[in-house]
């Protein structure tokens, strides 16, 4: 990416920084990273937690370095059940922070009744600082 580009990203990603409350009652940054589908929840829990997931419900991110289908793959789960995956197409930058130790959070941030499994549940992940 050349430098410019770069720094580009830099700045919006330091504009979109929310402040959130961290353990130690300071304040710590979350910076939103991606904005995604869940992939495959026809395949999984989805369904039959529908109605007890909520939308800013804290979802778990999951490394899945040895997915034989997918070497980037990263599972969602919710209260310890899954609910699908991070698409194909949107897990590359997902996986290598969590490969890298970084403190990623995941939330739900719109769930709709539609027939396309693609665009029933959205989630947010961020990068926290």
């Amino acid at each position: 990416m050349p430098l410019r580009r770069l720094e580009r990203a830099l700045a919006l990603a330091i504009a979109l920084a929310l402040p959130v409350p961290s353990v130690r009652g300071g304040e710590a940054i979350r910076i939103l990273v991606q904005s995604s589908p869940l992939a495959g929840s026809q395949y999984y829990a989805a369904s039959a937690l529908w109605s007890q997931i909520r939308t800013g419900d804290r979802l778990t991110l999951v490394r899945e370095a040895d997915n034989r289908h997918d070497r980037n793959a990263v599972r969602v789960d919710w209260n310890g059940q899954q609910l699908g995956y991070v698409p194909r197409a949107e897990n590359r930058a997902v996986a290598r922070a969590l490969d890298a130790g970084e403190r990623l959070e995941a939330r739900v941030s719109r769930m709709r009744q539609d027939p396309d499994p693609w665009r029933r549940l959205e989630f947010e992940v961020f990068l926290l600082l």
